[in-house]
């Protein structure tokens, strides 16, 4: 009797796990990478645990990373070449990093000859490390409009550059760039209008966007294919603060030209590795969205 229960608990083993197998299979080919930000807690002065980082982070499923730390022509301590074999080596890659050089408080005082040297070995870098794109994550809040245009011009020559190395430049946004007006323009709508949308792509931050009392969808429609990258970002941990409509930015996400989903989570309400594993669940698990927006 004991030999039939054992046989039978096999025959139906066999017959579930091809399904459990499918529905596990179909979670993890979603194509949906994570900011190195999220773990900055656990990354260490000297660099110490990021062999543990990126083995947890391939582990989870995420399958590319976006990196925050590129200094001295090294990258989490790494020279580029160092840091793409170690992500190549769990199957992953770095699909961009969050760096940049800001001008001179005065930016008529910017020494550009200094500024054009440090972007183009910047480049050459990122390049090495098998990047896609280059992102500028935040700028100080330039006096006047004219100085905005600077800005704007000094994106675009960066973008160009970017260019002819076959990378891609843009810039993600915090609440500040929607809520700073000059007279009736827009911080943020400027940038978007006064970019060359072949040498400049904006990285919604869809949370900070929200903070900053804009609809990400109401900025898809204005601004369409702008957007290559989009950061996913709520309060803490995905779709747990109710605040911010994931359902209606993927619904609508494909006015935005949006190819990459990057995960940030920069508050816990878990212990940061359960926080960055929960987001990626939430995004696995959700029907609206797409197994992979780069195809």
């Amino acid at each position: 009797m004991k030999t039939l229960k054992l046989i039978f608990a096999l025959l139906v083993f066999a017959i579930v796990l091809p399904g459990f197998t499918q529905i596990n299979k179909a979670v993890a080919q979603k194509n949906i990478g994570l900011q190195l930000y999220s773990l900055r807690g656990e990354i260490g002065k000297n660099f110490e645990n990021m062999d543990e980082i990126i083995s947890k982070v391939a582990e989870m499923g995420y399958k590319y990373v976006e990196t925050a730390n590129y200094a001295n022509g090294r990258i989490y301590g790494m020279t580029p070449e160092e840091f793409k074999a170690k992500l190549a080596a769990k199957g992953m890659f770095a699909l961009s990093s969050h760096t940049g050089r800001n001008l001179a408080g005065e930016v008529s005082q910017t020494n550009w000859d200094e500024t054009w040297a440090w972007w183009d070995q910047c480049i050459a870098d990122h390049k090495a490390a098998g990047m896609k794109y280059i992102i500028t994550a935040s700028m100080p809040i330039p006096k006047t409009l004219e100085d905005l245009k600077v800005y704007c011009d000094y994106y675009n020559k960066i973008g160009e550059k970017c260019n002819a190395a076959g990378l891609k430049f843009g810039f993600h946004n915090h609440a500040i760039e929607f809520e700073t007006r000059y007279e009736r323009t827009v911080m943020y709508d400027y940038m978007v209008e006064n970019t060359d949308p072949d040498k400049v792509f904006f990285e919604l931050d869809v949370y900070w966007a929200v903070m900053g009392k804009r609809s990400p969808v109401e900025v898809f429609n204005k601004f369409p294919g702008r957007f290559d990258v989009l950061h996913v970002k709520d309060q803490k941990e995905l779709g747990e603060s109710g605040m911010v409509g994931f359902d209606a930015i993927f619904k609508n996400l494909e006015i935005s030209g949006a190819k990459y989903l990057i995960v940030e989570v920069e508050r816990y309400d878990l212990p940061r590795y359960e926080s960055v594993k929960a987001s990626l669940d939430y995004l696995n698990k959700a029907a609206f969205v797409k197994n992979d927006y780069s195809k």
